[in-house]
């Protein structure tokens, strides 16, 4: 029979409280409806539903929104115009009076290289009166006009690249968006994947406190045992008690951790099932070896961040070849040719038209040029500068992401060894606790000796269980630094889920 007085390993007491509290937690777990996740069930989760990544989306929508608008410089244009006018005048005695009516209409577009054309017909009537006349007389004519005109720019705003500015400017901004949105996700992956093994971390530091608190109880109720039989001083109750409540604190503070953690990634996920959140997978603990020149290289070409700002580069250069552009001459070809048919009988004129009675054409250039043009070439050197600022805070991103690549290679490598020694550590403070319980047992060590050597065995087990998280994020690191991220979970972007979203609103 069981008696607290007998020399039984304290250590074996420790191992049941261990087994039996896993027990109870996997019974809780099971009562509590918790939720198994699996770190790629978070990440698509997040993916798709998380509320920064959507809102993120809309950017590169609106950017597509932008583009069609501009692209309706091109749309036809279409105009008509109906005028009817009465006019009287005195001169010498008579009165004279002017009617016209005139029915109008013209159809214009605009040519991607800055001109337009235009085709307009006007259908007319004038009649004048001389009422003040001997038998009074009036004339009256109808006439047609049927013409096409061209106006081309030859100098200032020649040319397609400068007609479709801001179709480009906002073909740019949609892909730069689209990067943006990119970034967003990453940072968004890169936190799941965090948090993901922080929680698996906070579980199984739990899991450790509750053992450690069934532990320092068992001891408690044999110290008592001990003190009423004389073997050991009142005072280790009050030793035994510090350490029992110590371990309780400890407790609740692991389990407010704990669920603080599970509501932030359900948050995160946006993950809408009820019950607990609970991570199936566990860190990554084998070997990585990367060559810093490959990953620098894939880091530059790869990292959205880079990619957007690439695409402001491009951006600004065109504007600064469209601003050096306007300081050109504003010199334009002006062109028309056409047919017109008068009569004084309505439908004669058409006919007159038709036979090309009186044909019409005139071509000719206008010029304009402000003396001095300060405007016009201080825009232009401003936009050389603006373009010069990108350029520069390109490189300096390149040379900050060059070094955030090493950073990340050596936090890799140091998380691996860091494996090794905690995993040593906590077995070396396992093999001490279980020299100081046998100690405790002969009487050669207290049992504020056993609580001290315990409590270095759960912070050698919390360091372990650190390390292995430590190590998954610091590779979880690692590939947002070199851009892979995205790449390594599967995740596909193209520009079509924007596309998608303005389509849904059109």
């Amino acid at each position: 029979m069981y008696r607290l007085t007998t020399k039984r390993s304290l250590l074996a007491h420790g191992v049941a409280a261990m087994l039996l509290t896993l027990t109870l937690a996997a019974m809780a777990a099971a009562q509590e409806g918790r939720v198994g996740i699996t770190l790629q069930e978070a990440i698509r989760s997040a993916a798709e539903n998380n509320l920064d990544v959507r809102v993120e989306l809309y950017n590169p929508a609106q950017a597509e929104s932008d583009i069609r608008r501009n692209r309706a410089i091109y749309d036809p244009n279409l105009t008509a115009q109906v005028n009817y006018g009465v006019n009287s005048s005195a001169s010498l005695g008579a009165i004279n009076t002017f009617k016209s009516f005139d029915l109008a209409a013209a159809l214009s577009q605009l040519t991607p290289w800055g001109g337009t054309v235009a085709l307009s017909l006007d259908n007319g009537w004038s009649r004048t009166e001389y009422s003040a006349l001997v038998n009074g007389r009036q004339g009256e004519y109808f006439l047609n006009k049927l013409a096409l005109s061209v106006s081309q720019p030859l100098l200032k705003k020649f040319g397609r690249e400068n007609t479709e500015l801001n179709i480009s400017l906002a073909s740019f901004n949609k892909e730069a968006s689209l990067q943006q949105f990119l970034t967003r996700l990453t940072g968004v992956i890169t936190q799941v994947r965090t948090e993901y093994f922080k929680l698996y971390s906070l579980r199984e530091n739990l899991e450790v406190n509750k053992t450690s608190l069934t532990l320092a109880e068992k001891i408690l109720a044999e110290t008592r045992a001990k003190v009423k039989a004389g073997v050991l001083p009142a005072m280790e109750i009050l030793n035994a008690e510090f350490n029992v409540s110590t371990r309780e604190n400890a407790l609740i503070n692991a389990e407010r951790a704990l669920r603080d953690e599970r509501d932030l990634l359900r948050t995160l996920c946006q993950i809408t099932r009820p019950g607990e959140i609970d991570p199936v997978d566990s860190p990554v603990t084998v070997s990585f070896s990367f060559a810093e020149p490959d990953s620098v290289t894939s880091a530059l070409s790869r990292r959205p961040e880079l990619r957007q700002l690439r695409e402001n580069i491009k951006s600004s250069e065109l504007q600064e070849r469209f601003l050096r552009n306007q300081t050109l001459p504003d010199l334009s070809l002006v062109a028309s040719a056409g047919l017109q048919g008068i009569d004084s009988r309505y439908g004669a004129q058409w006919e007159s038209m038709g036979r090309g009675d009186y044909p019409v054409w005139s071509v000719g250039f206008s010029f304009a040029y402000p003396l001095g043009n300060n405007a016009a070439l201080n825009d232009s050197i401003k936009g050389r500068l603006k373009t010069e600022q990108l350029r520069l805070q390109l490189q300096s991103q390149e040379e900050a992401i060059a070094n955030e690549v090493r950073s990340a290679i050596r936090g890799v490598q140091a998380g691996y060894k860091q494996l090794d020694v905690t995993a040593r550590g906590s077995a070396y403070a396992q093999e001490v606790l279980n020299a100081y319980v046998k100690k405790a047992a002969v009487g050669l060590a207290t049992t504020k000796d056993v609580f001290d050597v315990q409590n270095n065995l759960v912070a050698a087990k919390g360091a372990e269980i650190s390390a292995r998280a430590g190590y998954d994020n610091a590779l979880t690191l690692y590939w947002k630094a070199t851009g892979e991220t995205l790449d390594r979970e599967g995740i596909k972007i193209n520009g079509k889920e924007a596309d998608a979203l303005y389509g849904k609103l059109k």
